[in-house]
């Protein structure tokens, strides 16, 4: 319907004004400043427009998407929205092919909305845009316009779009080069869901796509990669792997060895044994895994030096390796481990040790450990403690005629001149770290030389700072 002069539409009303004489005038010096304005002024006097819900506020929009300013244009276009007037349909289109892709998925979001069919051929190219974001929000205007693929190129370009490179999976050969276009030439995203895709399909491109997706600079990518290889297992890979043992990244090392485990066997085990020093626990845990998984009894001497790795659930798989590899030149490293301060690897050294040999506390490298096991009788945590006193009853040992001589030499060693000296001589068996070493400091300054054998005793402390200070109060008392 025609708009009588000085009409003009309000929230969808048709209300009248008095004079449209200040409409031409304010319409008039809108352009103006449009076209004369600074950057920022221009900015402002858009988003002005964009809050007035007026039909006269079209047509300055339109005008501002041809703006030098990519802040300004994007703003128009997605002013746009608020109108829903049909005649921004083909300004937008052309602002598909703006330089700034900011710009670009403004309008396409607006296209998309407004809902008109023209836009719908324009829409399909800017599936092949470079920018993601710009291809993500096309595809939905896409969907609201009810577009469907008419080819099979419209329907990888979608797929492409959306990301859901697994469907290209089901079109078989095509599909797979489709992929490894992806892989060679997508973001590193895509070029992760392209390896993942590619890695379910059986097709000769595959695995040299694999092995140079090893040397991409995408962390993620190489992982990926190195998975795929895994399953594949094929011996002559082996020489691409193992250089990725040798990765910056941890993620992509713990692939590696995993995929060296599948592909290089047992000739894998020297560059396996290097990795249980690596300074990631969770490629540790995957080398002892990996050694203990392959059975080759080579392994077992550098396997019993991580014993005591300083992460417990490391511990743990070493020390399940070695009973799995099920040599007895683990036995007395695995006894010293059911003194582990974590039940877990306990519990583990035990079952270890029945797997190499159930009779294995009658063993000679069992016996040598005795000595260790019976000092640990001393040790500051409760838990070592007990546990070392049920292992001297496995190995048949008086540990209560033990204690009461240990209890007897204490009390020997304590005794001396110096009316503090039993007070500092208690101290250096305190469980406090800091009171022990307070204690030796003490000692040695009391300069009193009947301390040498409580000293010599705290020399051999847990701690490496009261075995120090005990070394330098006994120097003292020479």
């Amino acid at each position: 319907m025609a708009l009588e002069t000085g009409s003009k539409i309000w929230f969808g009303k048709i209300v009248a004004v008095a004079n449209p004489v200040p409409d031409l005038i304010m319409s008039w010096w809108t352009y103006q400043q449009l076209r004369l304005g600074n950057p920022k002024s221009r900015l402002a006097i858009v988003e002005k427009l964009s809050q007035e819900y007026d039909v006269g506020a079209v047509g300055p929009l339109i005008f501002a998407l041809q703006d030098k300013s990519p802040e300004v244009r994007c703003a128009a276009a997605q002013a746009l929205l608020r109108y829903n007037d049909m005649q921004a349909v083909e300004p937008l289109i052309g602002i598909l092919r703006d330089t700034v892709p900011l710009a670009r998925a403004a309008a396409a979001e607006t296209l998309g909305r407004l809902g008109d069919p023209r836009a719908t051929t324009p829409l399909v190219a800017l599936l092949r845009d470079a920018d993601l974001v710009v291809r993500g929000i096309a595809v939905r205007g896409l969907n609201r316009l009810g577009w469907q693929p008419a080819s099979e190129s419209d329907r990888v370009l979608q797929i492409l779009a959306m990301g859901n490179l697994h469907e290209l999976v089901a079109m078989g050969p095509e599909g797979v080069g489709h992929l490894l276009e992806t892989l060679r030439n997508g973001t590193p995203n895509k070029q992760y869901a392209a390896v993942k895709a590619l890695g379910q399909v059986s097709d000769p491109r595959v695995l040299p796509a694999m092995k140079e997706a090893l040397k991409n600079k995408t962390s993620s990518v190489r992982a990926a990669a190195l998975g795929v290889l895994e399953r594949a297992a094929e011996p002559e890979i082996f020489a691409d792997i193992e250089p990725l043992l040798e990765d910056d990244t941890a993620s992509v090392r713990s692939a590696a060895v995993d995929a060296a485990t599948m592909c290089g066997g047992r000739q894998a085990v020297p560059a396996l044994l290097k990795r249980l020093k690596d300074t990631s626990w969770e490629v540790r845990q995957a080398a002892a895994k990996s050694l203990g998984t392959l059975g080759d009894t080579s392994a077992v001497e550098g396997l019993c030096h991580v014993v005591q790795d300083p992460d417990r659930d490391v511990r743990e798989s070493v020390i399940f390796a070695l009973g799995e590899l099920g040599d007895s030149r683990a036995i007395q490293p695995l006894v010293m481990a059911l003194l582990d301060t974590e039940n877990i690897v306990r519990n583990a050294a035990s079952s270890a040790l029945y797997k190499i040999n159930r009779r294995w506390d009658e063993t000679e490298a069992a016996l040598r450990s005795l000595p260790k096991v019976k000092s640990a009788l001393k040790h500051n945590d409760y838990w070592v403690c007990q546990a070392a006193s049920k292992l001297l009853e496995v190995f048949r040992v008086d540990v209560n005629a033990l204690k009461n001589e240990t209890a007897i030499v204490k009390l020997t060693m304590k005794s001396g001149p110096s009316p503090v000296y039993a007070l500092f001589a208690d101290l250096l068996f305190d469980r406090d770290r800091d009171l022990r070493l307070a204690a030796a400091v003490s000692l040695g300054r009391l300069r009193e030389r009947t301390a040498t054998a409580i000293l010599t005793t705290a020399s051999r402390d847990p701690d490496f700072s009261v075995r120090q200070a005990a070394l330098s109060a006994l120097t003292a008392l020479e």
